[in-house]
């Protein structure tokens, strides 16, 4: 059996641990330069503010009903998932991170009739440790256990933990789900099930083998199967990223060389992360930045340039050198640049490089330097070490009107108690 742990509302969560007097009111988290809706509060959602909502089209709702706003915070973020993460991690024997707030544990060595009480065990100790409350799903393949999830997370009846064990529990689940709403259904795949008269996940699994493989090819059926109860998804060899990006708007044009090739370093780097960790690497690199199109009084410029690595790599260091060369080609001086990013294309498993022998770099050497590296940010902290050219702070560049303290990763963030 699998269960899944979902952190509830992550975001707001973790702003809420640090202010308990905001439980109970309605809390939205923002994305860079506080545009976006990220993260919603039960409160807020109950006002209708949708997902993504822009905040200056629901300005006005926030100040009727007093939204308590926050920017995106991911040093406080990163780190409480660290801790919620670690704790989980103990409590089984086979552990998979999925994402910043989700994972699934293995409970097979909690014998069946007490999985859901050790669960429910595991809510409230993460809750008492960490101060986030946590949501469990119980079922025999990952997908159910996200069904599952979702519904110890919607019902307060639950108490954190909703099982789908037996058939008649499967049948409950599926038939009140939106197919739309299940693991592995995208908005395409949603599109063509709806047009075939499919609206539930019931509907989809009652369906034949044959059926989900013809209109969804082999991901969809290996969902069918997993609704079914059947463990068919493994999440460490789901398909691997063609490519990866990382692009930023700034809160007011640059121009500044030095802050914008920060930037691009800043992003290369974290393209270059995500490829350590689907054990890949990349062949090309693509940077750019462009000038607002609504400015109509300013220089108009797009730069791009695409550069092709000899040897294909996942490392900072040589990625964000090839990244920095390309941007300082196309760079022109004076020019307000609006936006900006790094994409990292060609993508290919690592261990299908060729090496060179008559290659100068020292691949062994880089990466040994480069798992060193990884090895502190995953036990200080993300960013612990960073390269020269990449910028230290964001506070210049985006806007963040809303940001809270950095309670758990700098010490002039500590709190203080005064008794």
């Amino acid at each position: 059996m699998f269960a899944l742990a979902d952190c509830n509302n992550f975001f707001v969560s973790c702003e809420r641990v640090f202010r308990p007097d905001l439980e109970g009111r309605p809390v939205v988290v923002l994305s860079g330069n506080d545009g976006c809706v990220v993260s919603r509060s039960n409160e807020a959602k109950a006002l209708g503010i949708p997902m993504g909502a822009p905040l200056y089209q629901i300005k006005e709702l926030v100040d009727r009903e007093r939204v308590v706003c926050f920017s995106s915070n991911f040093s406080l973020y990163g780190d409480l998932s660290d801790r919620v993460m670690s704790i989980l991690r103990k409590h089984t024997s086979r552990f998979e991170q999925y994402s910043i707030d989700e994972s699934f544990l293995n409970i097979d060595h909690v014998p069946a009739e007490q999985q859901k009480s050790y669960c429910e065990q595991l809510v409230r100790y993460i809750r008492v440790g960490v101060g986030i409350p946590v949501s469990i799903g119980i079922a025999s393949s990952k997908t159910l256990a996200k069904v599952a999830a979702k519904y110890a997370k919607k019902y307060p009846g639950y108490h954190g933990v909703c099982e789908i064990r037996t058939e008649q529990q499967r049948v409950k689940a599926l038939s009140d789900f939106e197919i739309g709403d299940v693991w592995g259904i995208g908005r395409k795949a949603k599109a063509k099930l709806t047009a075939a008269g499919i609206t539930t996940a019931l509907q989809f699994a009652d369906q034949p083998a044959a059926f989900a493989r013809k209109l969804l090819n082999k991901p969809g059926w290996l969902t069918w199967q997993e609704l079914r109860g059947v463990d068919a998804i493994d999440i460490t060899q789901l398909p691997m990223k063609q490519s990866v990006t990382t692009s930023r708007t700034f809160a007011t044009a640059l121009s500044d060389q030095s802050l914008l090739e920060q930037q691009i370093a800043n992003f290369c780097a974290h393209c270059a992360r995500q490829l350590r960790t689907q054990q890949s690497v990349a062949q090309q690199v693509y940077v750019y930045a462009h000038t607002s199109a609504f400015r109509t009084d300013i220089q108009q410029h797009y730069l791009s340039e695409l550069v092709t690595l000899p040897v294909p790599t996942s490392g900072d260091r040589e990625l964000i050198a090839y990244a920095l060369a390309a941007f300082r080609r196309a760079y022109r001086p004076g020019v307000l640049y609006k936006k900006a990013g790094v994409v990292l294309m060609k993508i290919i498993p690592e261990a299908a490089v060729v090496p060179d022998l008559f290659e100068a770099t020292d691949r062994d050497k880089e990466k040994r330097l480069q798992r060193a590296l990884d090895q502190i940010d995953d036990r200080h902290g993300r960013r612990a070490i960073i390269y020269g050219s990449q910028l230290l702070s964001d506070e210049r560049v985006y806007k963040t009107e809303h940001k809270s303290p950095l309670y758990t990763t700098d010490l002039r963030d500590i709190i203080t108690i005064k008794a």
